[in-house]
């Protein structure tokens, strides 16, 4: 990080160049899913990592951004098992190559990053290698897959928008960006019409099969089982392990995307899926750590990572189910980087929360100052207050609480950053 500049600078010139002088490894890769969108990457490529893992194969993951160490990046597969985080040894030679092979030119980190994704993905055999973009599509790093098994394109809205565009009609284009000539694709859900109707246009002219969500593809919530249907059959699961109805849809298209690869996919497959998944900071509801112990007795504390518009939207939607099912108190504690929208953000809670705790994030020029975030929230029409650190804002909670009340919900969200904070603090990182 000191010797690279932070954020991204979207070309594929210097990945190339890279590549090429390691041996061009992302051409020695298992079939690969690629996915990218504004919201829903993450939850995709969990539940396809948990569909294969289910049938036996084994899966290469690689996500973006890690929440508390750099090798959460990388999850190697393993044959009839549990794909397991990369060895830190093994992770620190893969960087040490790629150093090597820059030979000390102009990169980013997140180039670098790729890179060792490239190299350790193409030097341990596995069935399949899930690939998260990391920003965008069509100049993101990951995009020198050239022959994807399949493109997997998830919710689309407003965020990252001096990268991508101010509508949801450019941002769709960056991302349709990973399509490649006659290679399939995997439509997810799309909230806005102008953002599907690029994504299907893009479709068609590069000649990509196409299955869309709610035409070729779709899951519903009945009777307290999840509904999957496409032109290969039905099949009535499980509601998925992970919270929120925003989830059916994100286990639809893995489901239809392990297909489009070309695995069977059987029903006991997906039955353990739905069970087994797991993505760590995604709405998690944090039941130990050293945390807790600031939090009012009996409280409900869930983590997420979303951090935009529509993901506020999603996450309120799951608030609002909760409160349904059981009744108790909602509060925010929230942080968030500059990049971002806040107060788009908080008007999804406007209603529900009683009031919102800004917190500051270690380690982050560019995160959102306690003070204006708080005024953010204000101008989304809620009650907020600045507070120096998470332990601090779960103290205040049980300081204001109604002591008649019930326990109350508490959610901890905005940037991953902030996420990856609280886990570290907590003692629970991803394993």
């Amino acid at each position: 990080m000191g010797l690279h500049p932070k954020g991204f600078d979207l070309s594929l010139d210097r990945i190339t160049r890279l590549l090429d002088v390691l041996g061009n490894p992302h051409r020695k890769l298992p079939p690969v899913i690629h996915v990218a969108g504004t919201n829903g990457k993450g939850s995709v490529t969990a539940f396809c990592r948990a569909l294969l893992e289910a049938g036996g194969y084994s899966a290469h993951v690689h996500t973006s951004p890690h929440l508390v160490n750099w090798h959460e990046r990388y999850r190697i597969g393993v044959k009839g098992g549990r794909g397991q985080l990369v060895d830190d040894a093994v992770f620190a030679e893969a960087v040490r190559r790629v150093a090597d092979a820059n030979a000390g030119q102009h990169i980013t980190v997140f180039e670098i990053l790729t890179a060792v994704t490239f190299i350790l993905f193409s030097e341990h055999p596995a069935d399949a290698a899930i690939i998260e973009v990391g920003l965008g599509g069509r100049f993101d790093a990951t995009n020198v897959i050239s022959d994807p098994a399949v493109s997997v394109i998830m919710p689309i809205s407003l965020d990252h928008q001096p990268y991508l565009g101010d509508r949801v009609e450019l941002i769709a284009a960056e991302k349709a960006g990973i399509m490649k000539p006659g290679f399939p694709v995997v439509i997810g859900h799309q909230e806005y019409d102008a953002a599907l109707d690029v994504l299907m246009s893009t479709a068609e002219r590069l000649h990509c099969p196409s299955a869309v969500f709610g035409q070729d593809f779709m899951a519903h919530e009945e009777y307290g089982r999840l509904v999957y249907q496409d032109e290969f059959g039905l099949a009535d699961l499980p509601l998925p392990r992970l919270p929120g109805r925003h989830q059916y849809a994100n286990a639809a298209a893995a489901i239809r995307a392990v297909k489009a690869v070309g695995f069977t996919v059987t029903e006991t497959m997906m039955e353990k899926a739905m069970s087994s998944v797991e993505w760590p900071g995604r709405l998690q509801r944090l039941s130990e750590g050293r945390l807790l112990s600031h939090a009012p007795a009996g409280a409900e504390i869930w983590i997420d990572g979303g951090h935009n518009p529509g993901a506020g939207e999603v996450i309120a939607e799951a608030m609002a189910n909760f409160e349904e099912r059981q009744s108790r108190p909602l509060f925010l504690i929230t942080g968030m980087i500059n990049t971002k929208d806040p107060v788009g953000y908080f008007k999804a809670f406007t209603g529900l929360v009683e009031k919102v705790f800004c917190v500051p994030i270690r380690g982050s020029e560019a995160m959102i100052d306690p003070v204006i975030l708080s005024n953010a929230a204000y101008d989304a029409g809620l009650v907020a207050e600045p507070m120096l650190t998470v332990g601090d804002a779960l103290e205040a909670i049980r300081a204001v609480l109604d002591p008649e009340a019930l326990p109350p919900r508490i959610l901890v969200g905005g940037s991953l950053y902030l996420v990856g904070d609280v886990l570290a603090d907590n003692g629970t990182p991803p394993k």
